[in-house]
C-alpha cells in the first residue's frame, strides 16, 4: 500500500490538471500560433509559466487503483502487477487462469 500523503498528493494534482485544462490549452494554441504577432505569443507564454506546475498533465502517474502504487502499472486494468496477481489468485478476474505448482 502507498503513502496516503502520496496518494493524496497525486489526487490534488489530478484536480489542478482538470481545473486549468482549458486555459493552458488557449495559452498553448496561442503560443503554436506562427501566424500571431511574436510580442502576443511571448506574452502567453508567460501566462504559461505562471500557471501552477502541478496543473502540467505531464505531471500526473499512473498509480494503482487497489493500492496506489506507481510501478508496474497495467494502463489497460489501471491496477499494478502485485493486484492483480491477487485477484487472479482468488478467481476474480474472469478468465485468468493462474498456474501455481
Amino acid at each position: 500500500m502507498a503513502k496516503k500523503s502520496m496518494i493524496e498528493r497525486e489526487k490534488k494534482r489530478e484536480a489542478l490538471v482538470k481545473k486549468y485544462a482549458e486555459k493552458r490549452a488557449a495559452l498553448k494554441e496561442i503560443v503554436s500560433d506562427e501566424s500571431k504577432p511574436m510580442e502576443e505569443r511571448f506574452r502567453a507564454s508567460l501566462k504559461l509559466a505562471k500557471l501552477p506546475r502541478n496543473s502540467s498533465a505531464v505531471r500526473l502517474h499512473n498509480r494503482c487503483q487497489l493500492t496506489g502504487r506507481p510501478h508496474a502499472y497495467y494502463r489497460k486494468l489501471k491496477i499494478s502487477r502485485i493486484a492483480l496477481r491477487d485477484l487472479g489468485s482468488s478467481g476474480q478476474i474472469p478468465g485468468m487462469v493462474k498456474s501455481s505448482w
